[in-house]
């Protein structure tokens, strides 16, 4: 039985992941999970698939928590430093990092210093600190399995390819939901802009979907997992999102991976990595696909995708600004504080600011990490 840890199995991509599992029971066991806040549906989660440790990273929930009579059958580590803890457990295969933005990068580093496979979910892990993530998996040995639909697709397409034989990845983009709307889109509202047209995602996401910085985030991330260069990695809107990514080599072919758009797919072949097995999951109908679109995205009526690919350009610690802005922003943004049109003026005023570290180490990191958050804020 393949032996797995989810860190952050109230969400989305957690949930999706025990979905699978739940198929699947006699072939994986669910040695650990956390949750920030959400005790009740981890609490369900608890019930069902048995875990030895479970953590909660919001200590007030975890107090809560600690009063029910089901904390009294497991162990319970409450705060963020527990992530590090349940990462460690020798026995576990697989480390699922499903967590909502930077929080995501200490548990992995330390998940690949116990030279467990990673399979992330958490793309802000790479983009603030993807050339330290990728180098201990080097030298750690250590694989890193994307799940995210376009970076498992790249993943699945290079599958006995080198990077060498790469021109250029095409990352796939929905379009989100404001794709259609016409004018102005300073003053859209959070009950708008989380209303995605194909995926059902958590809230922050959602929101960088429809600013398409999830795509410009993507790009950095796709950099560091497949060693391409900015210049040779482009986006394309693809409202139907069945072809989730392509990859053109060299000598001119392309190979696109196409499925149903459904977050289990690409978690189901994580899960089963490297092999394929049969799956219930919804497959494609050629017969009711009546055509594919493709258009270039506007960056001027959605400057945040400009912004990324500006902080790739500069790297160093520039990416791990643009990310904390943005989250800092996104976060204002659900909340009312600011109103849409903030969130890439936000970020941009940020990154003006910003003195880039060169090579940055990890302390570089997270103080450039501390900064961005400070001064995202102030503009607010």
């Amino acid at each position: 039985m393949k032996k797995i840890v989810i860190l952050g199995s109230t969400g989305s991509i957690g949930q999706n992941a025990l979905s699978v599992i739940r198929e699947e029971r006699e072939k994986f066991q669910v040695k650990g999970l956390s949750a920030r806040s959400n005790i009740d549906l981890l609490e369900k989660q608890i019930e069902e698939f048995h875990p030895e440790t479970v953590v909660i990273t919001d200590k007030e929930a975890g107090e809560r928590f600690l009063s029910r009579s089901l904390a009294k059958k497991i162990k319970v580590i409450l705060g963020k430093e527990g992530l590090l803890e349940l990462v460690r457990k020798p026995e576990v295969d697989l480390v699922i990092i499903a967590l909502v933005g930077i929080v995501g990068l200490l548990p992995t580093l330390e998940a690949i210093c116990a030279k467990k496979t990673i399979a992330l979910a958490t793309k802000e892990v790479m983009v603030s600190a993807g050339a330290i993530v990728t180098e201990n998996a080097r030298k750690n040995n250590v694989e890193i399995l994307p799940v995210d639909s376009e970076h498992n697709s790249i993943f699945q397409a290079l599958r006995g390819h080198c990077s060498s034989e790469i021109k250029r990845i095409i990352l796939t983009a929905s379009g989100g939901p404001l794709a259609k709307i016409k004018g102005d889109l300073s003053d859209i509202t959070p009950s708008i802009a989380l209303k995605h047209p194909v995926w059902k995602m958590g809230k922050k996401i959602s929101i960088d979907s429809a600013t398409l910085m999830n795509k410009g985030l993507e790009v950095i991330e796709a950099h560091h997992l497949f060693g391409v260069e900015p210049a040779f990695i482009e986006v394309v809107i693809h409202r139907e999102a069945i072809i989730h990514s392509l990859v053109e080599f060299k000598d001119g072919f392309i190979s696109a991976i196409l499925a149903f758009p459904d977050m289990r797919l690409p978690l189901h072949y994580i899960l089963h990595y490297p092999g394929r097995v049969e799956s219930s999951l919804p497959k494609l109908d050629f017969s009711k696909i009546e055509r594919l679109n493709f258009k270039k995205p506007d960056f001027d009526r959605f400057p945040c995708l400009k912004y990324a690919y500006d902080a790739l350009y500069k790297e160093g610690t520039m990416p791990a600004v643009l990310n904390r802005a943005n989250e800092v922003a996104v976060d204002a943004f659900l909340k009312k504080k600011i109103k849409f049109g903030k969130i890439p003026e936000i970020i941009k005023r940020t990154m003006d600011l910003h003195q880039v570290v060169k090579d940055p180490t990890l302390e570089d990191i997270l103080v450039a990490d501390r900064w961005a958050k400070e001064k995202a804020q102030r503009f607010m």
